[in-house]
């Protein structure tokens, strides 16, 4: 091939790559860069639907539904400040230009407002009546409560009445009255809720007016929380939607806007919300509300028992596979179980036919049956034996009064100290005993536990009396020592009765450590 044909094949190939390149780009749709101006021509071919088509989060209905219900509840308390008499200074230097007539200054009696701020929600309408959940303890002591509306109406004075308040759930109900129609929220199924279930949370945290926050429930069934205001019967709700001061009252809602529950607690070492909050089951608020609606005060019913947990050295004691059901550490003189012939010791594996799996569901089961109820128990004695035991339940008083036994023979007191398996103990009435502010007159006190020892492992504790080891009742040291000898070789855990803070418990206790 000469020059010319080169250049002309050169040529030849040059164009049909030109001619190609266009082919493609325009079957391709390939335009070059795009420019910012020219981003309003791309069409996606993208077939998978859009989850969310209106773009809102699931939550914002539950927002829209609930928030006009809730309302913001402040409070004042009076507290009055005595007055008195003011004495002068240098009383002898006046004394010269006075005499005995010296100027007497009264102080005066002075006022002052305690404040404090919580939420509530409205769950029920009678004409023009309106009523509203919240917690005890935000309207605790109150000589004035004022309700704030979604729509800004302020209500108080005549227009605001406490219908009744339950310490020991920390629930109150408040009615007031209002002409207009308010949103009234739907109440849930606390029962119903699993760990793993959104969780959203309205109220007014520090003032700020319905603040929605959202997490997950946590957990379920939480009790023995130490919070100053209490309550007694807890089997709370856990959340880490943020719950801080002023939350008080408001609801815990579910996906569906319905209400599972109160806001009414924190657990955090700031003091404000470090992702673990309470609610109280909405479960136990209606059942509270229905009886504070009707009676005023809520009507629990009475066995007259001091019971305990059973932990796994007493279940193992009991022959029991698992721990479960509760302890009779105290059978209170007059009431339906002594009638019944409950006794010290028993451990109840069943409450009408239901089997109780802890202390907190008991006292549950035993308060939210009506008085005047006749019930049925299984039990087991530290024997072995099993039996069933029926009583009629009596109204809780509201002052329980604690039984006191008649006092039993006294043993003459043996000097010393005895040691067993970790415990090292001293006559309850001897000085060492007195001296750590113990006046009682029966028993062993303990004044060491030996760390890593079988005795700290059943978890005895300095301080603890001693009244009883198995079937032998400690009256002092040489009580204590028949007991050792008697069941220092024992293969299974043995059941001891002690007094702590003055209140008695058992625990099972293992000389063996196995």
């Amino acid at each position: 091939m000469n020059k010319e044909q080169k250049w002309i094949t050169g040529i030849s190939l040059f164009v049909i790559g030109i001619i190609a390149g266009l082919i493609l780009s325009a079957r391709f749709n390939i335009t070059g860069v795009l420019h910012s101006e020219d981003t309003t021509n791309i069409s996606s071919s993208a077939t998978v639907p859009l989850v969310n088509p209106d773009g809102y989060s699931p939550f914002t209905k539950v927002a829209k539904l609930a928030m006009p219900a809730v309302v913001n509840i402040s409070t004042e308390h009076i507290i009055k400040q005595q007055g008195g008499e003011f004495q002068l200074p240098f009383d002898e230097f006046f004394k010269k230009f006075f005499g005995d007539q010296i100027p007497q200054f009264k102080i005066p009696e002075r006022e002052f407002k305690e404040r404090s701020l919580g939420s509530g929600f409205i769950f029920r309408k009678d004409g023009k009546y309106y009523y509203i959940l919240t917690n005890n303890h935000v309207v605790r002591n109150a000589d004035k409560i004022i309700v704030k509306l979604s729509d800004k109406k302020i209500l108080k004075g005549d227009k605001v009445k406490l219908v009744g308040a339950d310490p020991r759930t920390d629930v109150a109900v408040l009615k007031i009255e209002y002409s207009g129609d308010l949103p009234v929220l739907r109440l849930g199924n606390s029962d119903s809720i699993q760990v793993g279930d959104w969780a959203i949370a309205i109220g007014n945290p520090f003032g700020l007016d319905r603040t929605l926050t959202v997490g997950v429930i946590s957990a379920k069934g939480r009790s023995g929380i130490p919070l100053p205001q209490g309550p007694d019967y807890q089997d709370f709700i856990q959340t880490d939607a943020a719950i801080n001061p002023g939350n008080s009252g408001g609801p815990l809602l579910n996906i569906k806007g319905e209400v599972i529950g109160i806001n009414t607690a924190i657990t955090s070492p700031s003091g404000g919300f470090v992702g673990i909050g309470f609610a109280l089951p909405i479960n136990t608020a209606k059942w509270v509300a229905k009886q504070l609606i009707a009676h005023g005060k809520v009507q629990r019913g009475y066995m007259g028992i001091r019971p305990q947990p059973v932990d796994e050295n007493l279940a193992k004691a009991y022959g029991l596979k698992k721990p479960y059901g509760v302890l009779v550490a105290e059978v209170l003189d007059g009431t339906p179980a002594q009638k019944a012939g409950l006794k010290e010791g028993d451990i109840i594996l069943s409450y009408n036919g239901k089997k109780v799996t802890d202390l907190q569901e008991f006292r549950i089961m035993v308060a939210e049956t009506p008085p005047g109820t006749r019930v049925t128990l299984k039990v087991k004695s530290p024997n072995g034996k099993i039996r069933k035991i029926t009583m009629k339940l009596t109204e809780y008083p509201e002052k329980e009064s604690m039984a006191k036994g008649e006092k039993s023979e006294e043993e003459e007191v043996e000097p010393g100290k005895a040691k067993w398996a970790g415990l090292v103990v001293v006559d309850a009435r001897s000085d060492m005993a007195k001296a750590m502010g113990l006046s009682q007159e029966e028993g062993v006190v303990i004044i060491k536990v030996s760390p890593n020892s079988p005795a700290d492992d059943a978890g005895f504790r300095k301080g603890d009396v001693i009244v009883k080891v198995g079937e032998i009742e400690v009256k002092g040291l040489l009580s204590f020592k028949r007991a050792v000898k008697k069941y220092k070789h024992s293969n299974k855990p043995i059941i001891v009765k002690i007094l702590r803070n003055q209140m008695p418990m058992f625990l099972g206790f293992n000389p063996k450590g196995d």
